[in-house]
């Protein structure tokens, strides 16, 4: 009993070419434009730029800061400041200080 060996029809062969071209194309489409894409990339990038000059900033002024905080530790009270605080906070006035009153209206019936 001969058998005969059936050959694969060419349509089905094409169909399977053409669906796997189609999902590479969905696959290149979504590498350009896809959230992780190469555009989205760009956005990121620029976003880390921002971040990074903000962060640069930030340290800045936390440095402002800890040297603020510093000038008023105990051990290295610096007299000057101390005096300023002092003065300002008792309301006491230094020989050599020029003062400054203002004026106070008075209401005239």
């Amino acid at each position: 009993m001969p058998t005969r060996v059936k050959r694969p029809s060419i349509l089905i062969k094409l169909s399977i070419t053409v669906g796997l071209i189609a999902f590479q194309g969905y696959l290149g489409y979504h590498v350009v434009t896809g959230a992780f894409g190469i555009e989205s990339q760009k956005e990121m990038f620029e976003e880390i730029r921002i971040l990074e000059a903000r962060e640069a900033a930030l340290g800045i002024e936390i440095d402002s800061y800890r040297h603020r905080i510093a000038l008023l530790d105990p051990r290295k009270l610096d007299p000057d400041i101390l005096t300023e605080r002092a003065r300002a906070l008792l309301g006491l006035v230094h020989p050599d200080d020029v003062l400054i009153v203002p004026a106070q209206h008075v209401a005239v019936n």
